[in-house]
């Protein structure tokens, strides 16, 4: 009876140390969490991946046992990974932490409100730029540490610029109307195209509507605002008389994108800061570019030399280990300026926050750029990015108007362009 009863605590005590077993480094339902043990979610190996191994190096120095597990996927392969986990309503397999695009947030802060944990008082908000903090939120609750700042500035060559006869002081507080002139008089003198597109991304128009305060969708963050958008309508002219003025250069696919500048075949790109280091790949041009504010709407009203593309934040998700994750975060790339600034030397990525822009690396001058301060530059801009709620449906109404530009562009009435956008939009995206 006695080695009954020993053989029966033995497997009890077996079956408590299966039970609180973590094979999601602190993600499994009802496990108590290893709490110096988190896994993140994020891509792109040099830029965001490098980022938070930072501040893991950081926060690791006054915390020597905690380690961060970070694993590197695709974006649209995360989107799709997070879907399907929070979908499925178990938390097995998911991260603590997880980059998601600013554009994305609200469908999955909404989608999910039990999922993502809230940080308001792991970081100050008001410390970081206004327009950052939409996206991260909801009801007023901070959901998201706000990460790079997408703001957009007008790369230029220079050294074509100048043979058109103009110089750097020339494209300061102008408008696409007059940007699209420049270009037509370096197209004439050089020979070289003043711009590259992609028809299949409209993230010119997206910066455009930005800097006037306006989005894909109204305030409510749902209904489609595309028939009686003022600054769409605009931007849509804009666009149009851009592809008229035969100054710009297409390509099809991001390496086309960084190529067509790097040959030296197109002269200028409106574009957030992250293009910089596609910029100075090419070390041949080097004090060749520099930067300006973007050009501004004409006819729509409080539009402004500033604006974002792109942009990401990260957020815990509702998992044990939570609340290390967020103090991880809080402590690092939410009050850690020190951190910011080898973000700038080390990986080249402008965060939001603000009390960083203070370091010495954001007043260094960048010699590829002719001396230019761009980081202090790139931040000063940020603060005067419009605030505006991406909401729901970025990339699907994208897609509708990727469709209607088309039209437009071969012939169709603009107003029935916008209207018949409008349309599907209301029948397609809920």
């Amino acid at each position: 009876m006695k080695k009954l009863m020993a053989l029966l605590v033995a497997c009890v005590l077996v079956l408590s140390a299966c039970g609180t077993n973590n094979d999601n480094n602190g993600a499994t339902d009802g496990a108590p969490a290893a709490v110096n043990k988190l896994s993140v979610w994020a891509w792109d190996q040099n830029f965001n991946v490098k980022a938070i191994n930072l501040a893991k190096d950081a926060f690791a120095a006054s915390n020597p046992d905690f380690t961060l597990d970070v694993v590197e996927s695709a974006q649209n392969d995360i989107v799709q990974k997070l879907n399907t986990g929070l979908g499925s309503g178990t938390t097995k397999g998911l991260p603590n932490i997880v980059l998601i695009e600013d554009y994305r947030a609200q469908s999955f802060l909404q989608a999910y409100p039990d999922m993502f944990y809230d940080l308001s008082s792991s970081f100050k908000a008001e410390d970081f730029a206004e327009y950052k903090l939409g996206p991260t939120s909801v009801d007023g609750k901070h959901y998201g540490i706000p990460f790079d700042t997408g703001v957009a500035g007008l790369f230029v060559r220079t050294d074509l610029l100048e043979q058109a006869g103009y110089k750097m002081a020339d494209l300061q507080d102008i408008t696409w109307e007059q940007y699209i002139e420049i270009g037509k008089k370096v197209k004439e003198k050089t020979g070289i195209d003043w711009i590259s597109q992609d028809p299949n991304d409209l993230g010119i128009i997206r910066l455009m509507i930005q800097s006037a305060g306006s989005w894909y969708v109204k305030e409510d963050g749902k209904t489609a605002d595309i028939a009686n958008n003022a600054a769409m309508k605009e931007a849509f002219e804009v666009y149009k008389k851009m592809m008229d003025a035969n100054i710009v250069k297409i390509h099809s696919d991001w390496s086309q994108f960084i190529a067509n500048y790097n040959k030296g075949v197109a002269a200028s790109v409106p574009t957030g800061n992250w293009f910089t280091p596609s910029i100075t790949q090419e070390a041949s041009q080097s004090g060749k570019w520099a930067i300006a504010p973007i050009p501004k709407l004409s006819k729509t009203p409080n539009s402004v030399h500033a604006s974002n593309l792109g942009g990401s934040s990260w957020y815990v998700l509702n998992v044990p280990g939570k609340e290390k994750a967020a103090e991880f975060l809080g402590a690092t790339l939410g009050s850690n300026t020190d951190l910011y600034q080898k973000l700038i030397t080390d990986v080249g990525a402008i965060g939001t926050y603000k009390p960083a822009a203070e370091g010495e690396a954001y007043k260094t001058g960048n010699e590829y750029f002719g001396g230019q301060k761009t980081v202090s530059d790139f931040a000063a801009w940020t603060a005067q990015i419009p605030n505006v709620n991406y909401g729901l449906h970025t990339y699907a109404i994208e897609d509708i108007l990727i469709v209607e530009m088309q039209n437009y562009l071969n012939g169709k009435d603009l107003d029935k362009v916008l209207k018949d956008a409008q349309s599907t939009a209301d029948a397609q995206v809920k």
